[in-house]
């Protein structure tokens, strides 16, 4: 994968799953999910994962749904089924392989969610920032939500995880 320009975003298909999981590995080593998380998320909300895909295979991958505001879901656990009563479009994971970083990918696929959200409904969106890449998702628009019971629950990331939202009515980003 040689050229940033030939990757482009398309939807997940469960066949793309091993190469989700290579990609995962080597973005996520400190947050491992097993393959049956990925395939739940896809099979939940196809709508809402994505890979980069290009000619040499992967460059990335996203995995969001609705969600619930405030709620974090645990790492390496199913879900069963996405809320009735969701409020929030939440983004569970997007990895970039260190070829892809810098292509503009990563803010094509916020765009690209935030769009998705709006379309669905949703007036926000919210993550949980792990490692160093809370200063991208503060430039994507995401601002920081805290409370003692948050706090708790991200404490099974790491003590740099941060719980993000963005307000996606009257967003300039919109156009």
């Amino acid at each position: 994968m040689s050229e940033k320009s030939s990757l482009s975003w398309r939807a997940m298909a469960a066949a793309d799953l091993p190469a989700v999981m290579t990609v995962a590995a080597k973005v996520h080593p400190d947050y491992p999910e097993g393959e049956t998380i990925f395939a739940e998320r896809l099979a939940l909300h196809p709508a809402g994962c994505l890979v980069l895909a290009g000619g040499e295979g992967l460059g990335g991958y996203v995995l969001s749904h609705p969600w619930r505001l405030g709620q974090v879901p645990a790492l390496d656990s199913l879900l069963g089924a996405l809320p009735e009563d969701a409020d929030i479009y939440y983004i569970h994971d997007l990895a970039l392989l260190p070829v892809a970083r810098g292509s503009g990918a990563a803010s094509a696929c916020v765009h690209r969610l935030a769009a998705h959200a709006r379309a669905s409904g949703f007036a926000r969106m919210a993550l949980v920032a792990v490692g160093n890449s809370a200063g991208f998702w503060r430039r994507q628009g995401f601002r920081e939500a805290h409370d003692e019971a948050l706090a708790r629950k991200l404490a099974s990331y790491d003590d740099a995880a941060r719980y993000l939202v963005r307000d996606l009515k009257d967003d300039w980003r919109n156009a």
